[in-house]
């Protein structure tokens, strides 16, 4: 049988690429009738980062949001992307987690899971595959697809005959970046198809713009599920338009009995919503052929971007596309997915901002050098590996063979603000904003992000605040300066935080605009004040971020290198240490902090 199956992303990638994963439930009930009736192969509705946007930005419950789906799509298979151990985070969980989260999301209405390890390392799926089966339901072991020199088709092809040995139903090709071209795609398919005695699917993302050709030739030599999007989210960093490529093949012998104009009517439906989120559209609309040599995912660029924006340094965006290679070399070639897409991207730009290479090392690459996410697919530059770890031998075991059961753990932490065992996976996930969003959906304080934005912000008489509300037709946003770039510039942008979403406006002379002190010795900063730093011993971070943990107090001795404070940004967590070896004399920040260059977190005198 030569049918083409089709899975469209429109409720989850699709979005995902294109506008920050903003869209709201709201906005996918009215349209699932006419997606049930398509007859699409399944809906890829979940995961990903679904799971943060709907606690973190849309303030939805991501159970709930599945829920409603499920009964919307009563005939329509339900997806999400799973990242094997880490599930929907950005560390690895113990086994009890991951069966508990597979369980619970089974129950909820996934049918088919596509689980992932970023570094191909299959140990690190075994548990969400058997997991996957246990319940009774598709479990999709899927390639991360990538380029280097160590890795080839042969490798791949034999990662699949491994996931089609541990019970996986069906093997995808993830090219999460736009990687493949027609001829590679053609030999790839080929070999697994002959190799495997289950289906192939294929996912690839249509930045470098020849997705849609790779599809073809996949489709001609062997591979019968495809991955698009329904046209008005298609493109740039999404997938090929699903009205397209059922165009294309309609009336051949790969015709996909997809009825085309019911799929545009759903077309112009969500043409219609995606103008609602016009806030949130990617920079990255079109092709971008530079993918096929720094193979940087577009998602990936936009959060490389607000950092450099935030710097003031958007200029030297071409110099960290230009580090990243170099970096993921020195960690042994791993695919640039998430988390090590994160992991890379933070660390480039730290080495670029810092003028220094390796001179701040994030906490998650002294983890995957611990070998705490897996085995790397190529060796490690051992002169990193010593800079970030000293000594200290690599792990060779699963790194969850060395978690403790955690279930019951986070059952009594997170104590009776978890109504269900569904919010425990919440907290579970990501425990700060997990904690948050439980006790203002318990407190009926809940409160999405605006999707639009005040147009002008009008100057105050004197020196203007840094942390104010603006009411506009009856909406009440919060507003953060974040910093600014030099106020000798005409034009100057301005950095602020809306409602806690980075955002950049120009502002005309604005030398009456003075984030200092009368004294002129302090930034104030989310609402705190810091003291300028001037000083050897002055302890400041190389890019904006927030405190997680502080680990000294005043009276502590120090030695120069010692950790003194852990800063997250980007996703990342970076150790701050101290500039000299001495005795804390201050201490000017807390928990949840909200911190910048030039500011003195912590002196040593």
């Amino acid at each position: 049988m030569s049918r083409v199956y089709i899975t469209d992303t429109i409720l989850r990638d699709a979005h995902q690429s294109l506008i920050a994963t903003r869209m709201r439930t709201e906005d996918m009930l009215p349209i699932c009738s006419k997606l049930d009736q398509a007859g699409f192969w399944s809906l890829e509705v979940w995961g990903g980062a679904t799971f943060d946007a709907c606690l973190r930005f849309l303030k939805e419950d991501p159970w709930e949001r599945l829920r409603k789906l499920h009964a919307a799509l009563p005939n329509t298979r339900l997806q999400m992307l799973l990242r094997g151990q880490n599930l929907l985070g950005y560390r690895h969980y113990s086994d009890d987690v991951v069966r508990a989260f597979v369980t619970q999301a089974a129950v909820n209405g996934i049918e088919v899971f596509r689980i992932f390890d970023a570094l191909n390392d299959t140990r690190n799926l075994r548990v969400s595959i058997e997991s996957v089966k246990a319940a009774g339901k598709h479990a999709q072991g899927t390639i991360s697809y990538t380029t280097s020199p160590v890795h080839s088709i042969a490798q791949f092809v034999e990662m699949a005959k491994e996931l089609q040995a541990m019970g996986c139903d069906s093997v995808a090709i993830k090219d999460m970046a736009g990687l493949l071209t027609p001829m590679v795609t053609a030999t790839l398919v080929r070999n697994l198809v002959s190799a495997l005695r289950i289906p192939v699917h294929l996912h690839s993302h249509a930045t470098s713009g020849l997705a849609s050709m790779c599809q073809l030739k996949a489709v001609e030599n062997g591979c019968r599920h495809i991955d698009t999007a329904i046209s008005s989210f298609s493109g740039g960093t999404s997938h090929p338009a699903t009205e397209s490529m059922v165009a294309a093949l309609r009336g051949t012998e790969y015709d996909s009995g997809l009825n085309l104009e019911l799929l545009q009517e759903i077309g112009f439906y969500f043409y219609g919503v995606r103008k609602k989120y016009h806030r949130f559209e990617s920079e990255y609309t079109g092709v971008d052929t530079r993918v096929q040599v720094n193979q940087i995912p577009g998602g990936m660029i936009s959060n490389l971007a607000n950092q450099l924006r935030e710097q003031g340094a958007l200029n030297r965006m071409d110099e960290v596309l230009a580090e990243i290679p170099k970096v993921r070399e020195d960690l042994g070639f791993p695919p640039l997915v998430t988390p090590t897409s994160q992991i890379v991207g933070t660390q480039a730009l730290l080495n670029v901002l810092a003028g220094t290479r390796y001179k701040t090392i994030t906490n998650e690459v002294k983890l995957y050098l611990q070998g705490r996410y897996g085995t790397t697919p190529g060796p490690i530059n051992t002169v990193v590996r010593q800079q970030a770890i000293g000594n200290e031998e690599a792990i060779e075991c699963r790194p969850a063979d060395l978690l403790k059961d955690e279930m019951e753990s986070l059952r009594h932490d997170i104590g009776t603000l978890a109504a269900r065992e569904e919010d425990v996976l919440i907290y579970a996930m990501f425990p700060e904003i997990g904690r948050t969003f439980l006790e203002q959906r318990n407190g009926g304080t809940l409160a999405p992000e605006p999707l639009e934005l005040p147009r002008q912000i009008e100057t105050l008489q004197g020196r203007t605040p840094v942390e104010f509300n603006v009411t506009m037709h009856g909406e009440t946003y919060h507003i953060k300066v974040t910093g600014g770039g030099h106020k000798t510039l005409n034009q100057r942008p301005l950095y602020v935080s809306v409602d806690g979403v980075p955002e950049e406006i120009i502002v005309e002379t604005l030398q009456e605009l003075d984030t200092t002190s009368a004294g002129g010795g302090s930034i104030v900063t989310g609402g705190s004040k810091h003291p300028r730093a001037h000083a050897p011993g002055h302890v400041t971070t190389s890019m904006p971020g927030t405190i997680v943990d502080v680990l000294v107090k005043v009276g502590d001795t120090v030695k120069a290198g010692d950790p003194v404070l852990v800063t997250e940004a980007m996703k990342m967590e970076t150790e701050v240490q101290a500039p000299i070896s001495g005795k804390v004399t201050a201490v000017n920040v807390k928990k949840g902090d909200s911190v910048n260059p030039d500011e003195a977190l912590i002196e040593i005198s």
